[in-house]
């Protein structure tokens, strides 16, 4: 489960790639493709 809780954290996309890093904290969960994303730093 990939929730954005902390600025700075990065995730990832393992279908498309696709990375995030949060920017602003909101909690709640990241999704791309339909999938839940990975937590990479």
């Amino acid at each position: 489960m990939a929730n954005a809780n902390n600025v700075g954290e990065v995730y990832k996309c393992d279908l498309c790639g696709n990375v995030v890093e949060v920017k602003k904290a909101g909690g709640g969960e990241l999704y791309c493709c339909g999938e839940p994303m990975k937590l990479v730093q």
